[in-house]
């Protein structure tokens, strides 16, 4: 059975990643025949071929589907991608990770991958900004650097043979995050734009993961004396949080999670539209999926009517 429906799709080049359009997509389910054209087809004298791409398999002369998702093609090569799947990483993705294990001179962080990505030692920056080679005394302070369950914002550096990625945190921006709340949704419905990090005008700080995880936290002014203090760099503390930036931060969370609910593509300008829609409601009514599905209509047709501009 085929369904059929409308998603935003990717803008022209030169246009910010959420003034997108609409388009048709074709969505299939496992084992549906995608094809019978021929020109999907090459005879071999052996054998015949199939040029196929992932999320596909042959039927006879016909090419199936093995996995409910969007049909793709690019030129001759016709593939599925899964609606739900892991975060695929490409280098140079900003990504948010849970430390989950400590190695000889590396962590284990998940960051909704096949596979736990790899923070090497030498991958990260010493408290008080020393530029160094690590020796065993800082094998040894491992665990005050970054422990298990400690929430990391990095850098996709480069993978390991295995497919593993490797990540730095070579850069104030990156680190351990403080003061905020996590969110997960889909990392498909987080795109690529030129800058990860963003301050909204209620007052919090954004990170958009690529691989799905999204950091809401209280704002603080990034200088490059932080760097220079070895006591706060690391820490585990939390800075002091008024009631009202609680609010705020709970808002916006409430908001990101209406928008992977209803599949919509997340950016840090309909993440604003999605709050001031969110204004008339308070923070515990934006938990009902009505309410959700409300607010981010409102949020589209704002999205809408300012590309029109």
């Amino acid at each position: 059975m085929s369904v059929k429906v409308l998603l935003p799709s990717r803008g022209r080049a030169g246009e910010d990643d959420m003034e997108t359009d609409e388009r048709e997509i074709h969505i299939v389910t496992p084992g549906e025949v995608l094809t019978s054209d021929p020109q999907f087809m090459r005879t071999d004298a052996l054998k015949d071929v199939v040029i196929r791409g992932h999320g596909t398999y042959p039927v006879g002369a016909s090419l199936a589907a093995c996995a409910a998702g969007v049909v793709e093609r690019v030129n001759m090569l016709l593939s599925v991608r899964p609606l739900r799947s892991r975060y695929h990483g490409e280098i140079g993705d900003v990504v948010i990770g849970r430390v989950s294990e400590l190695g000889p001179k590396r962590w284990k962080v998940d960051i909704n991958a096949r596979q736990d990505a790899i923070l090497l030692l030498s991958s990260i920056n010493l408290p008080g900004g020393v530029q160094r080679r690590k020796n065993e005394s800082d094998e040894l302070q491992m665990r005050t650097f970054f422990a298990e369950g400690d929430l990391v914002c990095a850098e996709v550096q480069t993978f390991f043979q295995d497919g593993a990625a490797s990540l730095h945190t070579r850069s104030i921006k990156y680190g351990k995050l403080r003061n905020g709340s996590l969110v997960i949704v889909p990392s498909a419905l987080v795109k690529r734009s030129k800058s990860h990090f963003a301050t909204l005008p209620s007052g919090v700080d954004i990170i958009l993961g690529l691989n799905g995880y999204i950091w809401v936290s209280k704002h603080v002014n990034l200088t490059p004396e932080m760097a220079l203090q070895p006591e706060g760099f690391y820490s585990n503390d939390n800075e002091s949080i008024s009631n009202s930036e609680r609010e705020v931060i709970a808002r916006v969370c409430n908001c990101i999670t209406a928008l992977g609910r209803t599949n919509t593509f997340i950016t840090d300008s309909m993440i604003v539209y999605t709050f001031e829609a969110s204004t008339q409601f308070s923070v515990k009514e934006l938990l009902n999926a009505d309410v959700q599905q409300q607010i981010v209509l409102e949020a589209r047709a704002q999205r809408a009517a300012v590309t029109q501009k």
